[in-house]
């Protein structure tokens, strides 16, 4: 393989553009020539199986975008100890019929201080606890012989107080500082708290930081232990791209850019979303492509799908591959306290309007707490005011409200705004964790069917499902993380709980309710992966039931059709459909019916699949 011929090749389609863009931020040259000749550094650097990887992907662009995607993610310690233990536990992930997994920050953090993670003070070396960079390679190696792909988290708005630039910073080394955002006082940070928002303002108020050791304020717009990097000094952009070449040379298969839509500052603005955050994007995409254009850039935009449409970029000049659909996975939430899906299917309706090349990332939860960043504007029209109904919200998934079977805690909740965030796990949310306190089987079997409804809701959906581990056996919140006190103070670790290997081990006994979930979720993994409808290119769309509580969802391709109905009401009811173009059959039982007033048990679901030959159309 002559990689110094494709590196030319591939650099002779992008340099035009790439120094265009880098010109129009930078105005450098030198630093422009710097960086071409690290990109074919790390270009020659990468790994023989990788550039093998790069070359089938190359041929193949839209290889992430088929129905055999399945995602989960977790943090290593608590999944499998460090990353030789989850090595050892590919066969458990082969099994969950997962083959792409996102590990949660691994690499270097000061203790007490990370933010989850958050706060990287080495972007080169992994935390001691969870193994060595040998040891992350010899992980995605394995990975790759079982067709696993690996996604981490690259933080690029800012970095720990304790990096390596930030000390140097600190002890009042220009070169280092410019590398952030340094005020000797506290005139220009006034001006920029007039229209930056707050991101923490009960638990990390305002976005600077008064340094005494320095005599300086700097920006902090996350915690005060998080320095923002300053990307208008191109030596910045320059080393951040080194670190994350660095990292996808290690066989890293997707990138998910931390906080993207913050790493341009501007005074007078509100420092997110700004223009120069695309062209910055748009330049690690171009990089990728030409030093491994096997990768996958995933983006962490927290607003409405209608809204982060723009960091998709455009088909001549694409952004990320991937996005989160965040609104989606509140609104599900919302529905389920509400028995209510009409905000559920407009959202979708929006989703399904997009053009198909752009790919959503959908979950029930994350390693995040759940914040009700619903469509207010619609709420209002029925009689929901954004205050109220989020103190119902969290009344009810903390199992306050009557009817409501959830279990969970409030995450930074503000007295005197009202709002608050939510943590739980899927199985506690759905009742599991109730049920099972009070030995109750009817309530369990509620309980089970909810969230195998939201699993397979999901799953229609489109884009790429990702589970967060534990999910697949119904694991309950983990209360000890209060025994913890670095762990006491957020509530999100609730959710976090280290994964219980001897419930995993309960899914071959046929009546506990890991066997129940995790078979349960297997079915429905099994009929995405073999039926072609669930391919992103499908036409996909919601179709009205006449019941405010039952969602159905139309997925159509090449004369196939499959549809989704679901019941988000604890009551018996018929999704009122007239879908006479032939006879279906129950993906689940293998029966054959009518998709006419489909009656649907409580919480309950069905896969109709429209019988090939017995539509009209088909017969021609």
């Amino acid at each position: 393989m002559n990689m110094e011929k494709i590196f030319k090749e591939r650099m002779g389609r992008h340099h035009d553009e790439l120094r265009q863009l880098y010109m129009e931020l930078y105005h450098n040259d030198s630093m422009f020539a710097k960086l071409c000749d690290q990109l074919r550094q790390f270009c020659l650097e990468r790994g023989e199986a990788l550039k093998e990887l790069d070359l089938k992907r190359e041929k193949d662009p839209g290889w992430y975008r088929q129905n055999d995607m399945l995602g989960m993610m977790f943090y290593i310690d608590n999944f499998a100890g460090d990353m030789k233990g989850t090595e050892s536990r590919l066969d458990y992930i082969e099994q969950c019929h997962v083959n792409y997994i996102h590990l949660m920050p691994f690499l270097d953090t000061p203790q007490g201080r990370s933010d989850g993670g958050y706060a990287v003070s080495d972007f080169r070396k992994v935390q001691e606890k969870l193994g060595s960079m040998e040891d992350l390679e010899s992980l995605t190696a394995a990975c790759h012989e079982k067709g696993i792909n690996v996604c981490m988290d690259f933080v690029m708005n800012h970095t720990s107080e304790d990096h390596e630039w930030a000390r140097k910073a600190r002890q009042g080394d220009g070169e280092y500082m410019s590398r952030y955002f340094f005020f000797d006082n506290a005139y220009l940070p006034s001006l920029y708290e007039k229209t930056v928002p707050q991101v923490f303002p009960t638990t990390a108020p305002g976005n600077f930081t008064w340094q005494e050791d320095c005599g300086h304020f700097v920006m902090t717009t996350f915690y005060p232990y998080q320095w923002d990097l300053n990307y208008k000094n191109p030596q910045v952009f320059n080393e951040m791209m080194y670190n994350f070449l660095y990292l996808a040379n290690r066989g890293i298969d997707i990138i998910r850019i931390d906080a993207v839509p913050y790493i341009w500052k501007e005074l007078n603005t509100s420092c997110r979303n700004l223009p120069q955050v695309h062209t910055i994007v748009r330049m690690m995409r171009i990089i990728s492509e030409i030093v491994c254009p096997g990768i996958l850039l995933l983006g962490e935009v927290v607003m409405e799908p209608a809204k982060v449409v723009p960091y998709f970029g455009t088909v001549e000049k694409p952004e990320c591959h991937m996005l989160y659909n965040v609104t989606t996975m509140a609104t599900t939430w919302h529905t389920v306290a509400t028995r209510d899906v009409s905000l559920l299917k407009r959202q979708l309706d929006i989703v399904n309007s997009l053009p198909k090349d752009y790919i959503f990332l959908n979950y029930l939860r994350c390693h995040d707490d759940i914040g009700w960043g619903l469509d207010y504007d619609v709420l209002r029209t029925q009689g929901m005011e954004e205050r109220a109904h989020k103190q119902y919200l969290n009344d009810y998934f903390q199992g306050f409200t009557e009817g409501s079977h959830s279990r969970g805690e409030l995450y930074n909740s503000d007295p005197v705004t009202g709002d608050a965030r939510f943590c739980g796990t899927t199985a506690s949310m759905c009742g599991v964790e109730k049920a099972g306190f009070e030995q109750d089987d009817e309530a369990m079997e509620s309980a089970i069917r909810l969230d195998l409804t939201l699993h397979a809701c999901m799953f229609m959906q489109s884009g790429i499902p990702v589970l967060y581990s534990g999910d697949e056996i119904g694991q309950v919140n983990d209360y000890t993380y209060k025994e913890d006190p670095l762990k006491a103070p957020d509530s999100r670790y609730i959710h976090r709980g280290a994964m219980r290997w001897e419930l995993a081990g309960q899914i071959t006994a046929p009546d506990s309710v890991e066997s129940r979930i995790f078979h349960g979720l297997s079915r429905l993994e099994k009929i995405r992966m073999t039926e072609r409808v669930f391919i992103s290119e499908a036409d996909t769309r919601t179709i009205e039931t006449w019941d405010p509580s039952v969602l159905c969802i139309s997925r159509c391709l090449d004369g196939e059709k499959i549809i989704g109905l679901f019941n988000f009401s604890e009551f018996d009811k018929t999704a009122w459909i007239n879908e006479t173009d032939g006879d279906y059959v129950d993906l689940l039982t293998g029966h054959k019916r009518k998709a006419c007033g489909v009656d649907i048990p409580a919480y309950g679901y069905f896969y109709l699949k429209r019988i090939p030959g017995s539509a009209r159309e088909d017969t021609v």
